[in-house]
């Protein structure tokens, strides 16, 4: 079995700087720090080293080019990334590389792999665990045990090593002791992979607050092709905005922008039609 490790830098590859921690930590120098199960062959790949919250739209593309080219020969692809913009990245690969046949698993740390009590090693042993199960397809994170879909994921803690979250969605695995146990089956697709290799970078997201002035709308409108919009509650949203969407939408042709309702409650979704502020 051939098991792809794609670094791209992160606190799990830190190094101590005069200005602070900094990547410095290659993929080989990554793959030699955990024991891989027999059989199991690495093939470490440096596809860009940077702190997560310098990653952009571009590097979310150049690095779903790499997991294409990794796929190609690989079974499992395993990427190292820095925590705070990691579930991004995880969410935008699920949509970049759609019915995927294998694994993608992103994973990283809280504390360097250079720091004695470090959680690097155990979540980059987990990450190459479920990177090898025949029950995992499409894009997870790794982390403190937890197998948790790429599209579900939150980083919800900024410190501890139980960091990210599944949000309202059950956790699909949990690792322990390098045995994985399933709560939920992937079915691995039965056609190839499709790989995308452009993103629109013109959206913008909104979150409602009181007394907000409604000429926001406008100029945001007027900036971006898509606006998501975290209204209160179930899908609340103040009369005075409400009328300013409506003016807005109904003055731009059919079809030229996109107002996607959400809402800024973490658990549970919304429900626009419930309420009349709705």
């Amino acid at each position: 079995m051939r098991i792809a490790l794609l670094a791209t830098g992160g606190t799990i590859a830190c190094r101590q700087t005069p200005d602070g921690l900094s990547p410095a930590l290659h993929a080989e120098e990554l793959a030699k720090s955990i024991a891989c199960r027999d059989g199991v062959t690495l093939l470490p790949v440096d596809v860009f080293s940077m702190d997560s919250s310098n990653i952009q739209p571009e590097e979310w593309t150049q690095l779903a080019h790499a997991v294409d080219r990794a796929m190609q020969t690989c079974d499992g692809v395993v990427i190292t990334h820095g925590t705070d913009t990691m579930a991004y990245t995880a969410c935008a690969l699920s949509y970049l590389v759609q019915q995927s046949g294998k694994p993608i698993v992103l994973t990283g740390a809280q504390k360097s792999i250079y720091v004695q009590d470090t959680d690097a090693r155990r979540n980059l042993y987990d990450a190459f665990v479920a990177a090898q199960d025949d029950n995992l397809a499409g894009v997870y994170i790794v982390f403190d045990g937890r197998v948790i879909l790429g599209t579900r994921a939150r980083k919800t803690r900024t410190k501890s090593m139980n960091a990210f979250s599944s949000i309202d969605y059950p956790d699909v695995a949990l690792i322990r002791d390098g045995r994985i146990l399933h709560y939920i089956r992937q079915p691995r697709p039965q056609t190839p992979p499709a790989f995308y290799g452009r993103l629109d970078a013109s959206v913008f997201v909104l979150r409602l607050i009181p007394g907000m002035n409604p000429e926001v709308l406008r100029l945001l409108a007027s900036r971006f092709d898509a606006l998501v919009i975290e209204s209160f509650g179930v899908g609340g949203i103040p009369h005075g905005l409400l009328d300013e969407f409506y003016r807005i939408l109904h003055s731009c042709p059919a079809g030229e922008k996109i107002v996607v309702m959400t809402t800024q409650v973490v658990g549970e979704g919304s429900d626009v039609g419930i309420y009349e502020v709705g």
